[in-house]
């Protein structure tokens, strides 16, 4: 891993005409996905690729873009990838935009952004995503919305949900929401997010995700971000969640609402994949918390 003092000496000298901000990107083998987010970060004043142990040309790519690569090896509990790199990575801007491998930024959003970061008045911009499945533009399903993503250095931070993880549960945030001290606001303009490079893939990361979230059903406590129906976006969807775990037959109730009564049908075939694999992650956290809620029963008391 490169040391601090070494990544900011390396920084570019001219940085006039970039957008001034610096971009926290977290990979793991994500060739495919790379070249099309980096390729529309090239006029991004700074971009840290932070990598967990890529095995495939992620690395090489990053660097071919100009992006300073930075290994990330997880050792468990807290900060996981992106919050760790907030702490500890030299960032030139006091602007952090945060970005998915899978995620492009548009030229549109860009303007837009560098607009925003003049207003003195506002700390942090929450940004919507414009999700693309299996090749195809959803509308319905749930399948929008907003995260905080661009927020001023030093006044905002991911929320702390659950303190006791391993790399089960992936090595960077999953459902964790950045909290910005002050005031926010909403940009006009999407962030474009391709969501699957295959379903095999996505799959397997949604694996991981549905033990985070039956470990934090069990023992997380949202703080920064408690459930509430009339809160925030990201309030609300926690809200509906738990919910939804609650009932008898949840991934059934929860594909019929977002299939049928939040129109995904209207997405054709992969709004339908979308909406069964989002029922099915209910059922995978539904069925791991009776795994863990069997294991601490058959433990008994200790009476030692």
């Amino acid at each position: 891993m490169p040391k601090v003092e070494e990544l900011a000496n390396s920084r570019p000298s001219d940085l006039s005409a970039k957008l001034p901000v610096s971009v926290i990107v977290a990979t793991r083998n994500e060739q495919k996905n790379l070249p099309r987010c980096l390729e529309a970060l090239c006029d991004v004043g700074e971009v840290y690729v932070i990598d967990s142990g890529s095995t495939d040309a992620t690395t090489e790519i990053a660097r071919s873009y100009g992006a300073t690569v930075v290994e990330f090896h997880y050792q468990g509990g807290w900060p996981k990838k992106r919050q760790w790199a907030m702490e500890n990575l030299p960032l030139a801007f006091d602007w952090i935009f945060l970005v998915d491998a899978d995620e492009a930024l548009t030229p549109e959003l860009s303007e837009e952004i560098r607009r925003a970061i003049q207003n003195s008045d506002i700390n942090g911009y929450y940004i919507s995503l414009r999700m693309y499945f299996l090749g195809r533009l959803l509308r319905h399903g749930g399948a929008g919305f907003w995260k905080l993503l661009l927020f001023r250095r030093g006044k905002g931070g991911y929320e702390c949900r659950l303190k006791d993880q391993d790399s089960s549960m992936a090595d960077m945030e999953i459902h964790e929401h950045v909290v910005v001290e002050g005031a926010t606001a909403r940009l006009k303009n999407p962030l474009h997010h391709h969501n699957v490079e295959s379903l095999s893939r996505y799959i397997t990361k949604h694996d991981e995700y549905s033990n985070w979230e039956a470990k934090v059903w069990m023992e997380g406590d949202a703080k920064d971000l408690a459930p509430a129906f009339f809160g925030t976006q990201a309030q609300r969807r926690r809200w509906l969640k738990t919910k939804f775990l609650r009932l008898p037959g949840a991934p059934l109730w929860f594909f019929l609402f977002r299939y049928l009564l939040s129109l995904g049908f209207l997405d054709g075939i992969p709004g339908l994949i979308y909406c069964g694999f989002q029922a099915v992650q209910v059922f995978h956290v539904k069925a791991k918390i009776f795994e863990m809620q069997r294991a601490a029963s058959s433990k008994g008391p200790n009476l030692g």
